[in-house]
């Protein structure tokens, strides 16, 4: 079968490796979540699709074309990318900035024809932009500056789109809304998504695959299945910094305890391995020696463990 992306026994990096061994493959229509920590290849990795780094092996194409046999117009013909911290241009307005998806495929000097102009409209009524198309772009809020930058992406009539962090800096609101438009893109245009985001418990929602980079290697496959084979994508992590805090013994949901901990430890100091919180039916029973209460909301539990703290002058 072949696949519109395909990743054969790649390694990427520079003098030494940052990714090794990378199989893996994407279809036009798919979207796919790209995830790592900072510094772990995710940049690498995206730079290697575009020609722009050197396989150190392996082999990366395109609609069956190698990208190191693409020039720069061809590789621009199949993919726009979409950067998170992209710059402004300067007195620009909406329309502006999605018309340079264009010249793409014209010289600077080009003007634009009807058939050019017309799609750009199109793509402002898609994006709901109409109504800020005169707008300069320093005027518009994040939500609608990104749509504007995906908006130049579209203009390019690529079948692959590359995003860096789209959802960078913007509230929960523009996050789903910009997450909805991508997923809506991909399966009304036909269109290879392929974005990278920390945000991944909202960002997973959308997306039809997931790349995971970890320990130099890229896990890929469907969503769900890449989280419900590796639980510590969604398994609270209880981080311990105040090295005088004693926990007590808290039994609850894992969500439960993460936040119960992180709430005991920011607000005290003292031993409390003598007490059991355990979490029931909505609400926490507070256990100690002759000492029990039930609380609704972490302000009585705090007042609770307080009145039980001077009680028996736990330290």
């Amino acid at each position: 079968m072949k696949h519109f992306l395909e990743i054969k026994q790649a390694t990427i990096g520079y003098s030494n490796s940052l990714i090794s061994e990378i199989d893996s493959s994407l279809e036009l229509g798919e979207v796919c979540l790209l995830m790592g920590n900072n510094g772990i290849g995710k940049t690498t990795l995206i730079k290697s699709i575009l020609g722009q780094n050197k396989l150190l092996k392996g082999e990366i194409t395109i609609n069956q074309k190698s990208v190191h046999k693409l020039d720069s117009n061809d590789i621009s013909s199949q993919i726009a990318i979409v950067f998170s911290k992209a710059e402004i241009p300067e007195n620009y307005t909406v329309t502006d900035l999605i018309s340079l998806g264009k010249y793409i495929h014209y010289p600077y000097y080009f003007k634009l024809n009807e058939t050019d102009k017309q799609e750009i409209d199109e793509i402002i009524d898609k994006l709901n932009l109409s109504e800020y198309q005169n707008k300069k772009l320093t005027e518009l809020s994040d939500g609608n500056l990104q749509k504007a930058f995906i908006g130049r992406a579209l203009a390019q009539n690529s079948p692959f789109i590359i995003l860096d962090e789209p959802t960078t800096h913007l509230d929960e609101e523009n996050k789903l809304m910009i997450l909805s438009l991508l997923r809506s893109l991909a399966k009304s245009e036909n269109k290879l998504i392929l974005f990278s985001s920390h945000d991944w418990r909202l960002a997973k929602e959308f997306s039809d695959k997931i790349w995971w980079i970890k320990d130099k290697k890229l896990i890929s496959g469907i969503s769900e299945e890449i989280i419900l084979t590796n639980p510590e994508l969604i398994t609270p992590k209880i981080l311990n910094f105040n090295q005088t805090f004693h926990p007590p013994q808290i039994t609850a949901p894992e969500i439960q305890k993460e936040m119960m901990f992180s709430f005991l430890q920011k607000n005290f100091e003292n031993d409390l391995r003598k007490i059991k919180l355990m979490f029931k039916n909505d609400f926490w029973e507070v256990i100690s020696d002759n000492f029990y209460d039930n609380c609704h909301n972490f302000t009585e539990i705090k007042q609770s463990l307080k009145k039980l703290i001077t009680t028996d002058n736990l330290h």
